[in-house]
């Protein structure tokens, strides 16, 4: 595609010089990293359960492909087109988790699965991206027009993904949600009294939280009390980065992953650290950083207002979930299950994210000629 010349008038070619390439390189290069640690990290966890030795690297690199070329397809559309899917992924999304309430696999006393075939979906990880894009939809057009109620409706938007989430229990979605749609407001420029108002909200829902969800207050109580050792996988993971140093022990020669079972997933970053040292780690933080910034920099040069709300939302639900991960891992917070972004093992979680970045990259096209969110 490099030898596109920038007269081409073509699809792919506008697309191409209109795109924001870096962030679409740095995404690509995450995703290669994810596939080079799950190759490293699962064939260990495949053997102890009974499993073909590359049975998750296969499959997650097939989440990989399929979730970027999402996001290739995705970065095609328009504003509108934008709007049109985030509508069709969020009716989808929600049918899907009142089906997983119903039909759904309990696991450690929550149902956020459904399983179909040989699949396990996670409904709620596909309802995030299309979320953030409506309520920044519904924000926006309040802006513009008094006659539109967005801000009630994106607020009962709100009360209902939340309801849908605590009833599996899924208390970490509905932080991120949470945090999607303060963010949001905040953004918006609604009054302070407002912020502070929502603000304690969130407060209150998290001491709610912790007397209401048994697996909540236990996490949290095994965090806190000093005296109580860092949980298994935790104590394990810290031992994997005093072992790994800087440069690591060497792809292949980590013991971590024999004992952690979820080495290639929630706690992936361990197995980094000590076979690729901390370096690697670094060059993974950078990576999202790198993302996170770069795509709030080509939203400050845009001029539509619901650009700027929904890609705010969408990189806030990229960061936030590589800051739990990274946090539960490393101990400063209690852990929570949650993937690393394009890195660690899981299906739904690669899959949406390839869709929510794909949106990214769509309403941070170049646009010289078209404004107002009407292409």
């Amino acid at each position: 595609m490099a030898t596109l010349a920038r007269t081409d008038t073509s699809l792919v070619g506008h697309w191409w010089w209109t795109v924001d390439r870096w962030n679409l390189g740095a995404v690509a290069l995450l995703a290669m990293l994810g596939a080079l640690l799950t190759l490293a990290a699962s064939p260990a966890v495949a053997e102890r359960i009974g499993l073909d030795t590359f049975y998750f690297a296969r499959r997650q690199i097939v989440f990989l492909v399929l979730g970027l070329s999402a996001m290739v397809v995705i970065s095609f559309l328009s504003l509108r087109g934008v709007r049109r899917f985030a509508v069709a992924l969020m009716v989808l999304s929600v049918v899907l988790m009142i089906l997983t309430l119903i039909f759904g696999v309990e696991t450690k006393g929550a149902s956020r699965w459904l399983r179909v075939g040989d699949i396990s979906i996670q409904a709620s990880e596909f309802m995030k991206p299309g979320f953030a894009v409506l309520a920044a939809w519904m924000f926006s057009a309040s802006r513009f027009d008094d006659r539109i109620p967005g801000y009630w409706i994106a607020t009962v938007m709100y009360i209902f993904v939340i309801g849908l989430l605590l009833l599996q229990p899924d208390v970490g979605m509905s932080i991120v949600i949470s945090a999607i749609w303060g963010i949001q407001i905040f953004v918006a420029g609604l009054p302070l009294i407002i912020v502070i108002a929502v603000a304690g909200f969130f407060l209150a829902g998290s001491f709610g939280a912790y007397f209401a969800f048994d697996h909540v207050r236990g996490r949290v109580d095994r965090f806190l009390d000093p005296n109580v050792s860092e949980g298994f996988q935790v104590s394990r993971a810290i031992e994997a980065f005093r072992n790994g140093g800087w440069t690591g022990r060497g792809p292949g020669e980590g013991h971590v992953k024999e004992v952690l079972p979820d080495a290639h997933a929630d706690f992936i970053l361990a197995v980094a650290g000590e076979e690729f040292g901390l370096i690697i780690c670094i060059v993974i933080v950078a990576l999202f950083l790198f993302v996170v910034l770069r795509g709030f920099a080509r939203i400050f040069k845009d001029d539509d207002f619901f650009v700027l709300l929904a890609v705010t939302g969408l990189l806030v639900m990229f960061a936030i979930q590589a800051i739990i991960n990274m946090a539960s891992t490393l101990n400063l917070m209690p852990p929570k299950g949650m993937t690393l972004p394009f890195i660690s093992y899981g299906g739904s979680s690669t899959l949406a994210l390839g869709l929510g970045m794909g949106m990214v990259l769509a309403m941070t096209r170049y646009r010289p000629l078209q404004r107002g969110g009407n292409e």
